[in-house]
């Protein structure tokens, strides 16, 4: 069999699974007797092991399975997890990482194991030297609990009532174990198959392991379900037989009995009793109603190639162009028929628009979910004690801006750690635990999104930068004094400032802060820091929501027309000439008591001047980035429009002050403004 046609199901599946055991891992870390989470772990390292031995990645499965090893020992409580063991998993995951990265790269995913395998064998061995295995129970207590209890587990009241009331409407209860076959390659869609024929026979009650979990394979090769149903277990068996890749179907009838708790009873049958038991009391189950929930396998939700998704943008900002030249036309011919379709197609068309942009809209989570696993490795190579808190991880973001924010938050992340948070026994001196604490937050605000990285350090040194500053060259010593603290913070984010007293892996190899500026700035963003000394350092990026579409105030430069995006724009203004002020041998004026420099697009631009005459109004859109401001000198404004962001192509690069542009509903072309680079 060739699976190739696999490939990318296989690379996008083991992503989603070591980020689910880098996640509970650092669960496990803080909870080390939570057996529930080392079931989890489990679980999906058993899925990738399966995987990769399918696929031929003999190097990942055989670590898997030294792993496997091991976790199965902790959830049968017959190893105590420690620091050192955690190392050796947290490292065998990252050697795992490794290889899915090399089969991404197109390489064959193989690797020295040999290391991690020997120690993770030394782990099972009890050789490993800081294995601390765990009390043995006594075998006089508690009785172990019954394979009908097991089986029982955790139903809620609400369950059990509507099992009974089935039961009295005339209902049969069923357990009901299915098993896949061992090679299956799509257990999620054969699960989907399975629940689609239980649920046109039936009501699924309660789903082992949750649905969740069996919509995005975490499971092993088999899952349960209570079941109610008016069909007898013959007809359900053959339904379910008949899909194929099911490897057995074992069903038993639930008995209701009345006790003192009123719980429910299974009688187990003799086969089913022979069979091996499944840990259903240390797995996370669902509980749900009749007809409440569907397994929505593949029918809900599909994976779709983000190559798709940027044809499907593209076709549509040719629709978003032929929709303005549509619109200018009905206007010229003034048909009241016309206009009206015209107007309809525009609804039609802004609706679309919104359904394409939220399908390319992801939650920034896919970006945090890494930053845990980050943290806690730094924190640990600094001798910090630090613990991340993150908020608003379901904030949806552009997929485009997602793929770039990644290293300007690893960034600042790092920052944090090496500069902001200090050691335990600083904070234990100046008052403040010793855990130091980095809330990593991301909301919504108008069309922008906001991510904030705030830190409970000591804060920054504003004599250091401002010194560190005068010593390069980029503050003038007459002028120091008279520097705000936000305009001392904000000397962070020039070229090459560092004040780390030696270059380190963690602060960034003496780089500095202005690499996080450029990026964010190229996204048309922007970024910036605030301090209170002794409390922490907060830094906050704000990003446009998306970069494919944008509106824009569209304006007349002579003959030419230009794009300023709105999300720049204060505010739109006409003054006399006797308002223009000059000071430093620049034109200013007063904006609401601020001296704002202007800045003349015809000038900037070369536009060749074909007016003989000169207003005695001048039309200026006032933008801003940051804190500081700049004045946009235009002959006139055209109006507010959606456009449609093209790229200036390969040949035309670095044009200054100039991000893109778009073509007009008459078919003219014109260019974008960037405004971070007009305002210094």
């Amino acid at each position: 069999m060739d699976m190739n046609q696999y490939l990318d199901m296989f690379i996008e599946e083991s992503k989603e699974h070591l980020q689910a055991i880098n996640s509970n891992l650092l669960l496990l870390e803080s909870d080390p007797e939570n057996i529930q989470i080392v079931n989890e772990i489990f679980r999906s390292a058993h899925t990738l092991k399966g995987m990769a031995a399918t696929m031929g990645f003999e190097d990942m499965a055989s670590i898997t399975h030294e792993a496997e090893n091991v976790l199965d020992l902790i959830r049968n409580n017959k190893l105590k997890i420690n620091s050192d063991i955690m190392d050796v998993i947290f490292q065998s995951v990252d050697l795992i990482e490794s290889m899915v990265l090399n089969i991404m790269e197109g390489g064959d995913g193989s690797a020295d194991v040999s290391a991690p395998v020997k120690k993770l064998r030394a782990i099972v061995s009890g050789d490993f030297r800081s294995v601390s295995p765990a009390k043995t129970q006594s075998s006089v207590g508690k009785a172990e609990p019954s394979e009908a209890s097991k089986r029982v587990h955790n139903l809620d009241e609400y369950a059990m009532t509507v099992m009974k009331q089935s039961k009295e409407a005339g209902n049969s209860l069923f357990w009901i174990k299915v098993t896949l076959n061992e090679d299956c390659l799509l257990k999620a869609a054969r699960s989907y198959m399975v629940f689609d024929q239980l649920e046109s026979l039936g009501e699924v009650v309660k789903s082992t392991p949750s649905v969740e979990d069996i919509e995005n394979e975490r499971f092993d090769q088999s899952f349960e379900v209570v079941y109610i149903t008016l069909q007898p277990p013959e007809q359900i068996r053959k339904a379910i037989e008949n899909i194929s890749e099911i490897q057995s179907v074992e069903i038993e009838p639930i008995v209701l009995k009345e006790t003192a708790t009123d719980s429910i009873v299974q009688e187990a049958n003799a086969v089913a009793a022979a069979a091996a038991p499944v840990d259903r009391s240390k797995q996370a189950e669902s509980v749900q109603a009749p007809a409440a929930k569907k397994v929505s396998t593949t029918g809900k939700t599909i994976r779709v190639d983000i190559e798709r998704l940027d044809i499907l943008m593209n076709l549509f900002s040719e629709l978003v162009i032929d929709r303005g030249r549509l619109e200018q036309l009905a206007r010229e011919i003034g048909k009241s028929e016309l206009q009206e379709t015209v107007e309809h197609m525009s609804r039609i068309s802004g609706d679309l628009q919104n359904i394409i942009l939220t399908m390319r809209m992801v939650p920034v989570e896919q970006v945090f979910n890494r930053f845990p696993r980050m943290v806690r490795d730094l924190a640990k190579d600094l001798n910090k004690k630090v613990n991340l808190e993150i908020f608003g991880a379901e904030t949806e973001l552009d997929r485009t801006v997602i793929d770039e924010i990644g290293d300007p938050l690893v960034h600042l992340l790092r920052n944090s750690l090496d500069h902001g948070i200090e050691s335990p026994a600083e904070r234990k001196q100046a008052g403040k635990p010793e855990e130091g604490t980095i809330h990593l937050r991301a909301f919504h605000s108008g069309n922008h999104v906001f991510i904030e990285v705030r830190d409970d350090g000591h804060g920054i040194n504003k004599e250091k930068v401002l010194k560190k500053a005068i010593d390069r060259g980029i503050v003038n010593p007459t002028n120091a004094d008279s520097l705000s603290d936000k305009q001392i913070y904000e000397l962070l984010f020039a070229s090459g400032f560092s004040t780390a007293e030696v270059i380190s892996d963690i602060s960034g190899r003496g780089v500095g802060l202005d690499v996080v500026k450029s990026k964010i700035e190229s996204l048309g963003g922007n970024v910036s820091v605030d301090s209170v000394k002794g409390q922490g350092t907060t830094f906050l990026i704000q990003l446009p929501l998306t970069l494919s579409i944008i509106s824009a105030m569209l304006v007349q430069v002579q003959n030419e027309k230009y794009a300023v995006p709105l999300s720049s724009i204060i505010e739109t203004a006409v003054f006399r000439q006797d308002q223009i002020m000059t000071a430093h041998r620049q034109k200013v004026i007063d904006f609401r008591g601020r001296v704002v420099p202007l800045v003349s697009l015809q000038e900037i631009f070369q536009v060749p001047d074909n007016k003989a005459a000169r207003s005695d109004e001048v039309s200026v859109v006032i933008v801003r980035k940051g804190e500081k401001m700049a004045g946009l000198v235009v002959d006139s404004f055209i109006g507010q429009q959606e456009i449609v962001l093209k790229s200036l192509g390969k040949y035309l690069t670095n044009v200054f002050a100039i991000s893109g542009a778009t073509i007009l509903g008459d078919g003219q072309v014109a260019l974008i403004i960037d405004c971070n680079a007009l305002i210094k």
